[in-house]
């Protein structure tokens, strides 16, 4: 198993390492690959719309999400950690994942999304850490990823060093169940219902002429039009 840990602060702080201790429970250390933000990817989208109307590779920023979609590609599992911050995500995981609109099945679904588990993991000393999950989980949903799990956690503390004994135990059983479920479900996604209605739905207006031509011929160059599904490719 592949897996992606996507870190939505440059620090290891109690986030990370809940994220990192559930990547090791589901596979080893050689096949974890990390993505720090905003070190890795500290541009904001500046909205010049060039990945909806023509080509995500005409992003201005595309030499730096690139590389990080190619270990997205690559990866079985996407773990997404954030700090939560004035309850919702970082503004880096914002930051990164608003480069990503083009994937979203309104415009130019991937296949590959459809095979995929998710993640969501948020901490904070205090509350807001299910609001910052449901920031990533929007958009994860409608790349087509069938299952996304979410794990808010209150730690009562700023520093990881910090956080009691008591809690990091129950912070392991947890990532035990977790780490359980992924691997239970392991190449045994199913898209769920709403996903397929709302796929049905966008076929139906691409057939129509879409939203702008790149779409349009996206969807006719994968079948998307005619009879192929994403999740059955």
């Amino acid at each position: 198993m592949k897996v992606a840990l996507i870190n939505g602060q440059n620090h290891k702080g109690s986030t990370y390492n809940i994220g990192k201790k559930l990547a090791l429970k589901l596979t080893g250390e050689e096949n974890i690959k990390e993505v720090f933000l905003p070190r890795d990817m500290p541009k904001f989208c500046v909205g010049c719309t060039s990945c909806f109307m023509k080509s995500e590779t005409l992003c201005p920023h595309y030499e730096l999400v690139h590389p990080i979609d190619e270990i997205i590609h690559e990866s079985d599992v996407l773990i997404f950690t954030t700090p939560t911050y004035v309850y919702h995500s970082s503004g880096s995981m914002k930051a990164f994942l608003d480069h990503f609109g083009y994937r979203w099945l309104v415009h130019r679904p991937e296949a590959v999304m459809f095979k995929k588990q998710a993640v969501c993991i948020s901490t904070a000393a205090g509350g807001g850490m299910k609001k910052a999950c449901k920031d990533i989980k929007d958009s994860l949903d409608y790349w087509g990823i069938p299952k996304t799990y979410i794990y808010a956690k209150a730690v009562y503390a700023v520093k990881w060093s910090e956080v009691s004994e008591k809690v990091k135990a129950k912070i392991e059983k947890k990532t035990d169940v977790l780490a359980r479920k992924l691997k239970k479900h392991e190449g045994k996604t199913r898209v769920n219902l709403k996903s397929r209605l709302y796929f049905y739905g966008i076929r139906l207006a691409q057939k129509r002429g879409g939203l702008n031509k790149a779409d349009v011929d996206y969807w006719n160059e994968q079948g998307y039009t005619d009879k192929v599904r994403p999740w059955k490719s």
